[in-house]
C-alpha cells in the first residue's frame, strides 16, 4: 500500500477546470470518511484538489498519463487521480479509466460515466481507483493488477464496460473502454452534460432579446391572431419543429461548430461524428429549452394584454383557454425564427462559450488553429 511517512494515504484529484473540478470539490468533502471506512484497519486519507487544464493541447491518454505522474512527482502526493470531461479515445475505443499501479496514477474521462447521476458515478469511480492504487481491495490481495477485475459499482449491469488493450511503453498497466451502441450513447450523453445545454439560453443574449421582441409584437397582430385559431395542430407541430430546426442549423453553420475531420482514418471520423452529435444534442436541447420558455412568456403576455371582444371580433371564435395556448404556441415558433436571426448579432465565441465546456473550446480553437496553420 502506498502511505506517506505520516501513516496518511495524501490523494490528489487533478481536475480540470469547470465542471471537473466542482465535481471533485464536492466529492473530496466526504472522499476521506468513505475511504477510511471501506479501507479499514484504521487507515487514514487525506484529499487535496488541483484544478488546472492538465489536457491542454492533447487528448492522447499515454501522454496525459505521462504529465500526470510527472505532476505528482514534483507533488508529496502518494496517488493523483485526474479527472477530464473530454471524451479521451485508446486503440479505437472510448476510454473510462487508465490505472497504473506503481506509480499511483488514474486517468478518468467522465464522458463515458453518463450523464445521470453524475456525481455519484465519478465519486465511486475514483473510490475505486483510490482502493485499486492504494492496494487495499481484497480481491486484489492474491494477485498483480492486471489479473484482478476493476469492475466497481459505478459500472451498471449493462453498461458496455471492458478491459482494454494496453501497449507495452505506455505508463498505465490497467485500461478499461466502453465500446458498442451502448457505449457509444453513454459517451454522447456524457458529453452533453459536460457542455451544459441550459446554459445557452443566457448565453445567446441577443437572440433571446430577439426572439422575445419577435414574439411580443407577433402577440398583439390580428393576422397572427388569424393564422393561429386556422392551424390544426399537425401545422403547428410542424411549425415548432421547421422554427427549431432553423435556429439548430443556424446557430451551428454561423458559428462554425460543425466539426470537419483532417485526417481520413476510421478514428479521426468516429471522433467527428461523436463530437458533432453532440453539437447537435446540446444546441437542440438549449433551443428546446429557449422554446418552451418563450411559450412561457407568449402566454403571460397574452393574458395581460389581448382583449377578448376584439379577438373575437377578428377571429369570430370565443377567447377561451385553448385559445390562448394556441396563440402562444404559434407565436413561440414565430419568435424562434426571430431568434435565429438575432443569433447573426452574437459573435463566433459567445455561442461556442454558451454551446460548449471550458475543455470542449480550448479543444476545437486549438483544432482551428492546426487547420489555420
Amino acid at each position: 500500500m502506498r502511505v506517506s511517512s505520516q501513516g496518511v494515504t495524501v490523494v490528489a484529484l487533478l481536475a480540470d477546470p469547470d465542471a471537473p473540478t466542482e465535481i471533485a470539490q464536492r466529492m473530496a468533502r466526504i472522499l476521506p470518511t468513505r475511504l477510511a471506512d471501506k479501507s479499514g484497519q484504521g487507515r487514514k486519507f487525506d484529499v487535496e484538489v488541483v484544478s488546472e487544464p492538465f489536457t491542454a493541447g492533447t487528448e492522447d491518454p499515454p501522454t496525459l498519463m505521462r504529465r500526470i505522474m510527472d505532476r505528482g512527482r514534483a507533488e508529496n502526493w502518494d496517488i493523483v487521480v485526474a479527472l477530464t470531461d473530454l471524451p479521451l479515445h485508446a486503440h479505437g475505443h472510448k476510454l473510462v479509466v487508465d490505472l497504473s499501479h506503481e506509480h499511483g496514477l488514474a486517468l478518468l474521462s467522465l464522458p463515458p460515466l453518463g450523464g445521470l447521476r453524475l456525481q455519484r458515478r465519478a465519486r465511486r469511480a475514483v473510490e475505486e481507483a483510490v482502493l485499486s492504487l492504494a492496494g487495499l481491495r481484497v480481491a486484489r490481495a492474491e494477485g498483480p493488477p492486471k489479473s484482478q477485475p476493476f469492475l466497481g459499482p459505478f459500472v451498471s449491469r449493462l453498461a458496455p464496460v471492458h478491459p482494454g488493450q494496453v501497449g507495452e511503453e505506455e505508463t498505465a498497466d490497467l485500461r478499461y473502454v466502453v465500446s458498442g451502441p451502448r457505449g457509444y450513447l453513454r459517451v454522447l450523453v456524457g458529453m452533453v452534460r459536460a457542455n451544459r445545454p441550459w446554459r445557452l439560453v443566457p448565453g445567446l443574449s441577443k437572440a433571446l432579446a430577439a426572439a422575445l421582441a419577435t414574439g411580443a409584437v407577433a402577440t398583439v397582430n390580428s393576422t397572427i391572431w388569424s393564422l393561429a385559431e386556422s392551424l390544426s395542430a399537425p401545422r403547428l407541430v410542424i411549425a415548432t419543429v421547421g422554427s427549431v430546426a432553423l435556429m439548430i442549423g443556424w446557430l451551428i453553420v454561423d458559428a462554425q461548430l460543425w466539426h470537419r475531420s483532417t485526417e481520413v482514418s476510421l478514428e479521426a471520423r468516429q471522433k467527428a461524428r461523436l463530437y458533432n452529435a453532440s453539437t447537435v444534442m446540446t444546441v437542440g436541447i438549449g433551443v428546446l429549452v429557449c422554446y418552451g420558455g418563450l411559450i412561457v412568456i407568449n402566454l403571460v403576455w397574452a393574458l395581460f394584454i389581448i382583449n377578448g371582444q376584439v379577438f373575437a371580433s377578428v377571429t369570430r371564435t370565443p377567447l377561451h383557454a385553448a385559445e390562448y395556448w394556441t396563440l402562444s404556441w404559434f407565436v413561440a415558433s414565430v419568435a424562434t425564427v426571430g431568434g435565429a436571426l438575432g443569433s447573426g448579432l452574437e459573435s463566433d465565441e459567445a455561442i461556442r462559450a454558451a454551446a460548449y465546456s471550458k475543455r470542449e473550446q480550448e479543444r476545437r480553437h486549438m483544432l482551428q488553429d492546426d487547420h489555420d496553420d
